[in-house]
């Protein structure tokens, strides 16, 4: 049975006050199609700029938690809203916010555990994909001697040991044996805080702790803590995850170094075409959608369309124009046109959702991490995969386009377009 993607059903709110800030902030999480991963929204901003919960937008983490940061838009303290998604075993949501970080509540992630459950949780149709931890994977603060271990596992499971060298706070450990535990078991773990300084002068621990620690809320906390920064690797995770003395700084290194193995097994993870199947759109079909026309039309079916992907075919033939000028003893398709491949699959994924797709056209704004991995040449199938990275915001479309030959991924390119109407 596979296990498929999830949302929420319905928007839902919840207010609170921003910890740094102290200012009063309303969040709300609303369902997302499919492939969408966890979206903010900062509704505070004109023209409701997103970013995506990434760990490419890391700008920084203390012990007071993480930073995101796109093209100067910032969001502050989601460690304890995407602990909550994940833990709550979503895949796609939208989080709007009208200030710069989340509201704090009561210093857990209970809240937002409970807001997701009255809303409800859906099965959408899009397969869910894991990352398998297939080795030791490690990384070690020398400074603190905090240290997190990643081992094999058939499920997603997390312990914690927690040592605070102090006569005042226990040994703690926390176990999460099952995602399914969170809600019970992590989800209201409280934050805290040391205090360490006052007037400029450093506090004797006996001046400031009157009770000794027994319970183990603090490892359960550190343990939620890691749930949300392992968010950001942007994949869900098989695996035995084994912390000691954690942090956010140790967090987002370790999933640094997860990321590299999921590079890696994102290019070895080409995915599965029918092209036996009658497509979607044909090129009669195309023609009507797109303006561009032949010889520069570079899409000749679609076999596969949904909310937030789409699937084209090229082929590749020596009739095409430019293999007469570009390397005629040595026919190559031009990158530039593989990347416009790109493009007009990608246009025809967004302009299908307008009532008049004949009246608009897509047009670049930036194109980014491009990279070509092998010729394409005549007799070549071409088949692009061109997946939304962003809600289309005020006409702009955010999206990241894979070309494939024979099971090889021969291209790639992140392209920022705008829809416009054609005079």
């Amino acid at each position: 049975m596979l296990d498929k993607q999830k949302t929420i059903a319905k928007k839902i709110s919840l207010k609170g006050i921003g910890l740094y800030t102290e200012k009063k902030v309303t969040i709300t999480f609303k369902p997302a199609p499919e492939h969408t991963g966890f979206i903010f929204v900062r509704t505070d901003i004109k023209g409701n700029p997103c970013m995506k919960a990434n760990l490419s937008f890391l700008l920084n983490e203390t012990e007071k938690g993480i930073i995101l940061e796109n093209n100067g838009l910032k969001i502050r303290t989601s460690e304890h809203v995407l602990a909550a998604l994940t833990g709550m075993d979503l895949d796609n949501v939208i989080i709007e916010l009208d200030s710069i970080e989340s509201p704090i509540m009561d210093g857990s992630s209970k809240y937002f555990v409970e807001a997701i459950e009255k809303a409800g949780i859906i099965e959408q149709n899009a397969e869910r994909k894991y990352f398998s931890i297939k080795e030791i994977i490690s990384y070690e603060d020398s400074k603190t001697g905090g240290e997190i271990i990643a081992l094999p596992s058939r499920k997603f499971e997390i312990v914690i040991l927690m040592d605070f060298d102090s006569e005042f706070i226990d040994t703690q450990n926390a176990v999460l044996k099952h995602l399914n535990q969170f809600q019970k078991k992590i989800a209201s773990s409280k934050t805290f805080c040391f205090l360490y300084e006052k007037e400029g002068k450093i506090l004797n621990q006996k001046d400031l702790f009157s009770l000794h620690y027994t319970s183990n809320e603090i490892a359960k906390h550190y343990l939620l803590d890691i749930i949300g920064d392992l968010t950001l690797i942007g994949v869900k995770l098989k695996g035995k995850i084994i912390a000691y003395k954690p942090c956010h700084h140790i967090n987002t290194q370790f999933a640094k170094r997860l990321i590299k193995k999921i590079k890696i097994f994102k290019k070895k993870d080409i995915p599965k075409f029918d092209l036996t199947k009658n497509p979607l759109f044909d090129i009669k079909s195309i023609m009507k959608i797109l303006p561009h026309k032949p010889p520069f039309l570079l899409v000749d079916k679609i076999i596969e369309l949904k909310e937030n992907y789409v699937i084209g075919v090229k082929n590749v033939t020596m009739n095409e124009p430019f293999f007469m000028g570009h390397f005629p003893k040595e026919p190559i398709m031009p990158g530039v046109l593989q990347i416009e491949a790109i493009a007009q699959v990608g246009g025809i994924l967004v302009l299908n959702k307008l009532k008049n797709p004949e009246s608009y056209s897509t047009y670049f704004l930036k194109i980014d991490k491009v990279k070509f991995k092998q010729k394409v040449v005549p007799g070549d199938l071409l088949v692009f995969q061109v997946d939304l990275l962003e809600p289309i915001r005020r006409g702009i479309v955010h999206m990241q386009g894979k070309g494939y030959v024979n099971k090889k991924l021969v291209v790639e390119a992140e392209v920022l377009a705008k829809i416009m109407k054609i005079d």
